[in-house]
């Protein structure tokens, strides 16, 4: 598949991903998927929580056991783009912070 350059990122294995939406509200929540096929390249989700002024992000990652995950705090980094049904949307806008 053919991705926009401002939906791709490069994983700390120096693999080349998609940000592709999950779903948003007053959070955005995003997986990784892997370029070439359009699935999943690694189990794990980015959630970005927005109190309408500031945000967090962390990544959501399962655990061995059904139903138990790891929280872990990300770093915060601007000027976003996540992949949405065939377009390049903006996080920021996204959480209302655009």
């Amino acid at each position: 598949m053919n991705y926009p350059e401002e939906v791709l990122t490069k994983s700390k294995k120096g693999k080349i991903e998609v940000r592709s939406l999950i779903d948003h509200g007053r959070f955005v929540r995003y997986e990784y998927l892997d370029p070439e096929t359009g699935e999943r390249s690694e189990n794990k989700v980015k959630i970005v929580l927005s109190n309408g002024e500031d945000y967090e992000e962390y990544f959501i990652i399962p655990l061995k056991q059904k139903n138990r995950f790891l929280l872990l705090k990300a770093e915060k980094k601007p000027n976003r783009k996540v992949w949405k049904d065939g377009e390049i949307v903006d996080l920021f806008t996204l959480l209302g912070l655009g």
